[in-house]
């Protein structure tokens, strides 16, 4: 089997080293790719949202089945695109249709599924432009502090939790007026819950699922979940507070709602779904929904997936996941993730990397680099993840965090409590 795998990040890299471990999988390429998805297979030049171009990659190099790692060229509509296509049609895409991927892509679509569907989620309204007033006095019905959100996909950043009433009018209107483009055509404000926050994450062929490891990244920049939100900054799998009775409640009043209420609707899903779960004193509710799995947290439920994944991915293909088997490594896995400095605001990129060939009980997830002749370089604002395996949290963190320690590029960050709230 040839294998296409859309996208440049972290999460690319974690599943190219997982599909090259399988011996039914021929060769794999990764458009666009980086350093590290370099030494497992072969990087295309290709620009995942250009459907054109993926369309000349899949039939130049005889792809059998395509992954998409992102979320845009879902929620754009690159599996309706494989579908329509009469070269491509029978080509598995592995990742939803665009009327899918809107669980992910319109925050408003995700809350009223959610609501009709009964699944335990917080109180909400959607307003746009026409009800700005309207928004104003809903936020004076909350009590601080006050969860904004962009409809649209907003690169991570289109949520907005701030304690001021005055503060969160303003980013309202910021929002309405252009703040995140056509993003914030339509704001969502909700009731703030408290809790801690976790990511589950299901395989499905759109009839059957198999639950993958969960996972809790951590989204401030500084210590202690300060300061700006990111991509992530690091992640801990399994998550302590998510045991079998915890879980089971997740299976019966978030999943399997979930997959009836997509089955009632007449979506058939094919990929995977991503639960952004915040635990309320021991109950689960939904914050968000997202058509693929996540970054960082890819990086420590995947190298916990102990049977060949392609035979999940050959699953989803085939509808016929029901047949396969998922074994699930025991131990915690970690991942500390060395960032530009300046990220998330601006930053340098093109800085040389060293150290790489220092680390030892690691394994180096590339998220922005890329080659230059013989050395790589940083090219994105997360750069690297250090992700070990260990009996504790502590211990795998020690691993993780020894050997982030002997990587260096000018500027480099990272922060050093990852895990401190477990």
């Amino acid at each position: 089997m040839n294998i296409l795998i859309l996208g440049s990040g972290g999460r690319e890299h974690a599943l190219t080293w997982k599909l090259a471990q399988s011996k039914k999988v021929k060769k794999i390429f990764i458009g666009p790719g980086n350093a590290g998805t370099y030494n497992l297979g072969t990087n295309l030049k290709l620009d995942p949202e250009n459907f054109n171009e993926v369309k000349a990659a899949v039939l130049e190099n005889k792809i059998d089945i395509v992954i998409v790692g992102p979320e845009a060229p879902l929620t754009m509509g690159i599996h309706d695109f494989f579908l329509n296509d009469i070269t491509l049609k029978n080509i598995p895409l592995i990742g939803p249709d665009k009327s899918a991927a809107r669980l992910e892509g319109s925050k408003d679509f995700a809350k009223a599924f959610l609501t009709r569907n009964k699944i335990p989620t917080s109180a909400y309204k959607s307003f746009d432009k026409t009800t700005l007033k309207e928004a104003t006095a809903f936020l004076r019905t909350l009590s601080p502090p006050y969860v904004i959100k962009a409809d649209g996909l907003a690169a991570g950043k289109g949520v907005v939790i701030v304690d001021d009433i005055y503060e969160a009018e303003k980013e309202v209107e910021a929002m309405l007026n252009g703040k995140f483009g056509p993003a914030g055509q339509k704001v969502i404000i909700e009731q703030f819950l408290k809790g801690i926050e976790l990511s589950v994450f299901i395989i499905t062929d759109g009839f059957t699922y198999k639950l993958l490891p969960e996972a809790k990244d951590y989204k401030r920049i500084g210590v202690g979940d300060t300061g700006l939100n990111t991509g992530g900054m690091g992640a801990v799998s399994p998550v302590p507070f998510a045991d079998h009775h915890f879980m089971n409640k997740v299976k019966q009043r978030i999943i399997d709602p979930t997959m009836k209420g997509l089955s009632d609707e007449g979506i058939v899903y094919k990929g995977f779904i991503f639960f952004g779960l915040i635990n309320v004193e021991g109950d689960p509710y939904v914050i968000e929904y997202n058509a693929r799995l996540g970054d960082p947290e890819s990086e420590v439920i995947i190298p916990r997936i102990k049977t060949d994944f392609f035979e999940l991915i050959e699953g989803v293909a085939k509808g016929d996941l029901a047949g396969r088997k998922i074994e699930i490594d025991e131990r915690f896995v970690t991942t500390v993730m060395l960032v530009s400095g300046g990220y998330p605001g601006t930053y340098d990129k093109g800085k040389s990397i060293h150290g790489l060939d220092l680390t030892h009980g690691s394994v180096l997830f590339h998220a922005g680099t890329k080659k230059e002749a013989d050395t790589v370089v940083t090219s994105g604002g997360r750069v690297l993840a250090v992700s070990s395996w260990g009996s504790s949290i502590e211990e795998a963190l020690k691993i993780s965090y020894r050997n982030a320690d002997l990587i260096d590029f000018e500027g480099r960050y990272c922060r050093t409590d990852i895990g401190f709230d477990l």
